[in-house]
Parts: C-alpha cells; structure tokens; sequence
C-alpha cells in the first residue's frame, strides 16, 4: 500500500524521497524493520492474549528432559509470525505481483490448516490435533492450486539465454526469408536474453553446467496425451515438495528456537536467489535463468526472515511461546512455494537438509520399527528416540546446544546452496 501511495506521490508531485520506493533493496530493508518491529512488540501483547484464552501447549509425556515445565506454555504463536509476514507484505510490494499473490494465499491456506490443528489441541483437548489425512488433504489442495497458476497464469514467465552466435545463417519459421542471414540482436535484449518472456517447464538442476531440466522431457515419449501429463506431472512435483517440506518443518518444530532459526536461515537463501533470479544483470552474470518479476518475492521473503527473527526474541530457549502448527506449516509451506516459483525446488534436499533428515529419521524409524516386528516379533530402533533431535536430547545433549548445532549445520547448508551458483 505504501508503495502505492508513494508511487503516486513521485508521478504526480514529484515528492522528494519518494522514488527510494521504486527500489527493492529499499522496500526489503523497510519490510524486515516492520516485520521485526511486529513481531516483538506486538508479539508480547499477542502472547499476553494467548495466556489469558488460556491456550497452553499439551505435553505428551515423552521422557524428555524439561518437558514438564513447558507444559501450559502459550501456544498458537505462529499467528505473531504469520502477522509479521503479512503486514510488511500489504506495505512494501506490489500486490497485483502474481508471485505475491501466490505467497499470501499459501500463507494463509497453510495457516489455517495449522491453526485448525492447534485449536483441535488446544479446546478439545485432542494431543494428536488435526487427522493426517485431513493436513494432507489440505496440502495436496495448495499444490494443486499452485501448480495450476504456473502452468495457466500469463505473468509466470522466464527468459532463456539465446543459442548460437550473434550472426548466424538461422533457418527458421521466425525468419521473414529462410536462409537469409539474420542479427541475432533482433530476437535477444543487449545480454542476450530472448527479448520475449514465455511460458516454460524448465527448472534448475544443480552443479550441473547447463543447469536446465525441463520436466517435459520425462512426458514426451506419451505422444498426443503429453502436454497434459507433463502438467500432471508438474502438479504432483507440487504437491510432494510442498508435503515434504511443510511436515518437515512440522517434525522439526520440538525444541525452542529450532524450527524458527532453520526457517530463518533458509529463507535468507532463499530472498538471495529469488534476487538474482529477478535481476538480469545477476542473471546475465552467472548465466542463470532470469525470471521476470520475481524482484518482488525479496520483499516477501525479507518479511519472511524479519518475522523469523523476531519470533525468536520469544521462541528461545526457554521459550515464552511456542508457534505451533500454526506457525511450523505456514513456515514450510512458504519455503517450499518460493522455491518452486523461483525454480530451485530441486535444490531443497541440500537448502532444507535439516527438515529432511527429521523427516526421514521419522519414516526410517517407524519403517525399521515395523519391519523388524514383523520378522522378529519384537520391534526395533534406529535411534532412542525421532525425530532426530529427541534422539539427541535422549543422549543428554542440553537443548540449546542441540538447537545451536543444527543450526550451524543449516548456515552450511545454505552456503552450500549459494555456492551451486557458480558450481558447476
């Protein structure tokens, strides 16, 4: 909104200072200030209120050291950060930003999964919340909607670096007279980009050289019927990134501060290729796919990390308030969207490391649980106890040092992540 208004304030005034507007550097700084600014101060009232409703985390006796006295800790906190994200959001970007307008509805779509789970929790008094199959449910319902305004919307475009030299004999439809020689320059902008966005399949693959995969290519030995299952196969990419990543957040939220930090240093990753991405000078020089317009989900991902930070003025260890599903869902699921709008879904094992191996440490725990039932009559573990870091906990390990780790484990990965880069 303010952009906006300072917009209109330059065109039609000429005010002075209000073109600073006109840059994202500027309108990200101001988002992470605001967001910060949200989350701290209005946070203590939001968990005031919290105490009051009397909406405290149920504990499942577990065996874990200081559990007990996290028990009737404010929960539902991840509406500081979900506010914190948004209001920042509504100020700084452009909203009719078709990548904007798909951040704000997997927030809140995400949002309202995890606070219906909470609210089971919290007011029914249920430890296991919202079934699975309904979280589920409604993370499938996202990838689809996701899935289905890359593949239809007209704004989510890229440009591709043209191939061959700048005069070259190109036989082509596009070609007034077949066979003549053609410049180059007609058909590509001044770095050599397509002057023309278009629609693609395409994705980034990393340390690979020319780090483009198109996942048309897994579709079209199918004949007439690939165009539509490529974008069938596209949605289910959706679908599963955003699954994964979301309850890998979910499974990661069980120590103070951990999921939040992890969140935070994976979105400020993030907001740095979503920049370089949307910037054809930075796109130009490390020869990667420029996305037009994705500029703007630097903003939102500055509100993102601001929100994160924030957060944890409260959320560490001991913590005054736990963001619950509420919180943990949102955050995953906005990781995973912004990667797969800036094409780096595949890059998520290595940037989210830390919520996918709390993910498989559950699935290889049960799986190995139930195999080992079923052969020997009597289960068996892997660890003490999944996810990960409880396995940790149970070895004696203090919480903050256990949160502090995986954290430096999370700045690695995301320097790891940078690095692919240039990598290659």
């Amino acid at each position: 909104m303010l952009y906006y208004l300072f917009d209109y304030l330059q065109e039609a005034y000429n005010f002075p200072g209000a073109g600073v507007f006109q840059y994202i550097s500027f309108r990200s700084a101001m988002a992470v200030i605001t967001s910060l600014f949200v989350s701290m101060v209005f946070g203590g009232k939001i968990i005031n209120l919290i105490r009051e409703k009397q909406i405290g985390e149920q504990i499942r006796e577990l065996g874990l050291e200081g559990e007990k006295q996290k028990k009737g800790t404010p929960t539902m906190g991840g509406l500081i950060i979900i506010a914190a994200i948004l209001i920042p959001t509504l100020l700084f970007t452009k909203l009719e930003n078709i990548y904007i307008i798909i951040m704000i509805i997997s927030t809140l779509w995400m949002g309202v999964i995890g606070f219906i789970d909470d609210y089971i929790k919290v007011y029914r008094k249920d430890k296991q919340g919202l079934a699975g199959r309904f979280k589920i449910l409604g993370q499938v319902g996202l990838g689809i909607i996701v899935g289905l305004i890359m593949i239809f919307h007209p704004d989510i475009t890229i440009k591709e670096k043209s191939e061959g030299p700048w005069e070259a004999n190109w036989n082509s439809k596009n070609s007034p007279n077949p066979g003549d020689t053609i410049s180059m320059n007609d058909y590509t902008d001044e770095f050599g980009f397509e002057t023309e966005s278009r629609k693609s399949s395409k994705t980034t693959i990393p340390f690979v050289k020319n780090n483009e995969f198109d996942y048309k290519i897994l579709t079209n030995w199918m004949g007439d019927i690939a165009p539509i299952a490529s974008m069938i196969l596209f949605i289910l990419i959706v679908i599963l990134i955003i699954t994964a990543v979301s309850n890998g957040a979910n499974m990661t939220d069980g120590l103070d501060g951990l999921t939040t930090g992890t969140s935070a240093i994976i979105g400020a990753t993030i907001a740095v290729f979503a920049y370089v991405s949307g910037n054809i000078i930075a796109a130009d020089y490390l020869n990667i796919m420029y996305i037009p317009n994705t500029g703007e989900l630097v903003i939102f991902i500055a509100s993102f990390v601001g929100a994160c930070v924030g957060f944890l003025w409260y959320n560490s260890y001991p913590a005054q308030v736990f963001m619950g599903d509420t919180g943990s869902l949102s955050l995953g699921g906005i990781i995973a969207v912004a990667a797969i709008l800036i094409r780096k879904e595949l890059l998520i094992p290595i940037l989210c490391g830390i919520f996918l191996i709390e993910n498989l440490s559950v699935i290889l725990q049960v799986g190995y649980f139930k195999y080992t039932k079923k052969k020997y009559g009597q289960g068996k573990r892997i660890f003490k106890m999944a996810p990960l870091h409880h396995h940790f906990q149970k070895l004696g390990y203090n919480e903050s040092k256990i949160v502090t780790r995986f954290w430096i484990v999370g700045i690695m990965l995301a320097i790891l992540t940078i690095v692919t880069l240039k990598l290659r």
